[in-house]
């Protein structure tokens, strides 16, 4: 297996995805501590810099995303690597501008920031389930843009990572150890 085998060079359509390549468990040990390894030397490089990073991570219910960021974030020194798990807006978030809960939780200078679930919530969570009127939903897709661009423009890197299960996968019958290994089979 090689990690061209995992890179996306267009915006890929979901439902035309029918590549899965398959990751034994022994590799996906060996990668998994290659990975912990590179985001260490990464969080290490950081602390002390200007520098920060925004990791956006979606994905289907069931997907892996939680043992993903546990895996990967067992290696890392917690003062500097924070995770923010996103749930529904509460009712105290749904009186504020819909954005104002990720502007509060951006990381600082030398921080990385896991996004379990992101402000794509509002054009894909919040309208399905109606939390969102078509106009606030519509309206989404520019400030969602904006809010990035912001980012990126104050030197924030962005990484955004859609965990899914593979065609045929039936979450129900899988451990979280099996979930995670393929969705870390889609991020590797």
């Amino acid at each position: 297996m090689k990690c061209e085998d995992f890179i996306v060079w267009r915006r890929p359509r979901l439902g035309a995805v029918t590549k899965h390549p398959k990751v034994d468990f022994a590799d996906y040990e060996r990668q998994l501590s290659s990975m912990q390894a590179i985001l260490q030397a990464i969080q290490q490089a950081y602390l002390g810099t200007r520098e920060r990073a925004v990791i956006v991570l979606e994905g289907w219910d069931t997907a892996g995303k939680g043992g993903v960021v546990r895996r990967l974030g067992w290696a890392l020194d917690p003062r500097s690597f924070k995770v923010h798990p996103i749930s529904a807006p509460s009712s105290h978030d749904r009186g504020k501008h819909y954005l104002q809960r990720f502007w509060e939780k951006l990381p600082e200078h030398g921080q990385i920031v896991v996004f379990d679930r992101s402000w794509y919530g509002r054009v894909l969570v919040e309208r399905v389930e109606k939390f969102a009127s078509p106009r606030e939903w519509r309206r989404g897709y520019e400030e969602i843009n904006q809010f990035e661009r912001a980012l990126v423009v104050d030197g924030t890197r962005v990484t955004k990572i859609f965990a899914y299960h593979a065609r045929g996968a039936n979450s129900a019958v899988q451990g979280p150890t099996e979930r995670s290994v393929e969705t870390l089979e889609a991020i590797l």
